[in-house]
């Protein structure tokens, strides 16, 4: 289904998980003065999971005819939105992808994301212009995810289940291939999480375009548990803390080969999408401070090696 190109201008962004997609809707929300006088519309997650997205996804009870429902809805909201002087509508939630939750139990990357955005697609009436997608060093990735499980009420996996999913043939390039193929009319734009931690300004200009406002732009919300956090959350609901090793203030799941490894299954996905990424998608590298007009050095990405052990920028709650 071909998009309407004469219409407002849909943009999705997808996540993924654990690369600032809390901090970059907080941001947005804040400067909404911004975004309504350049007619940006925004639908967060406080309006995707109360109702507007419910019926997309399969799941029980969920059939055609709750998906025939679902996607009526969501082009009633964007014709309203259409009518009232939206030309750009940003839509954030991380769970268009997948969940967490379920990266863990398959031990694998986001595995049904190509039938899950070819439901998103056919929902949007094929109206998606560009989607825009967070990818971030596989290791960091892993641990940060199965922290915010674990701080959350999910047991501490064992190390071999953890491995497994870390090290499985499933890296970032499989992801960004299945959402192409299940967007095929939309441009991918593929954002290092590196490059914009800390910085929701950054995945701003790299959504949109446009250079976003100050107001808000170091927010850095949802942080990671330290260790000794994740061992005092553990022991208060009877677990045993040593199940988190380690002397670090970081939690580090893996031995050293294993997280060489996934620094390098990262790198050759970033070389790939520096290479042009077979056509699929674009790597966002210029999102340099306001004004510097100059594209980013490419070379490792170190920003995100540590970036969870920074002090917070606004004290603020996840």
């Amino acid at each position: 289904m071909e998009k309407d190109t004469n219409g407002m201008k849909v943009i999705l962004h997808i996540g993924a998980h654990r690369t600032g997609t809390t901090s970059f809707q907080a941001y947005v929300r804040r400067n909404s003065d911004f975004m309504r006088t350049r007619h940006i519309g925004f639908w967060g997650p406080l309006r995707t999971r109360k109702g507007l997205f419910s019926g997309i996804q399969p799941g029980a009870g969920i059939g055609m005819r709750l998906a025939r429902r679902a996607r009526g809805r969501v082009l009633l909201q964007m014709n309203k939105a259409e009518r009232n002087g939206t030309t750009t509508l940003i839509v954030s939630d991380e769970n268009m992808l997948g969940t967490m939750r379920r990266n863990m139990r398959a031990r694998s990357l986001y595995n049904d994301v190509g039938e899950r955005m070819s439901r998103y697609a056919a929902a949007f009436d094929g109206r998606i212009d560009t989607v825009v997608l967070s990818v971030r060093a596989l290791n960091h990735y892993w641990r940060s995810a199965a922290s915010y499980c674990i701080a959350r009420g999910h047991s501490v996996p064992a190390p071999d289940q953890l491995g497994r999913a870390a090290l499985g043939p499933r890296t970032w390039r499989d992801v960004i291939a299945d959402v192409a193929c299940a967007v095929p009319g939309a441009k991918i734009v593929v954002v290092p999480f590196e490059r914009t931690a800390g910085r929701p300004d950054a995945m701003f200009r790299a959504a949109t375009g446009l250079y976003g406002p100050r107001n808000a732009a170091e927010t850095w919300l949802n942080r990671s548990p330290t260790a000794p956090e994740l061992r005092s959350i553990l022991a208060d609901r009877g677990d045993n803390p040593d199940w988190i090793s380690g002397l670090s203030p970081r939690w580090t799941p893996f031995d050293p080969a294993a997280a060489a490894a996934l620094r390098e299954a990262y790198m050759d996905d970033i070389h790939w999408l520096t290479a042009g990424a077979d056509g699929l998608a674009t790597l966002t590298e210029d999102l340099g401070q306001r004004g510097a007009g100059q594209t980013l050095p490419h070379g490792p990405l170190t920003r995100g090696q540590g970036h969870d052990d920074q002090e917070r920028r606004m004290a603020e709650p996840g």
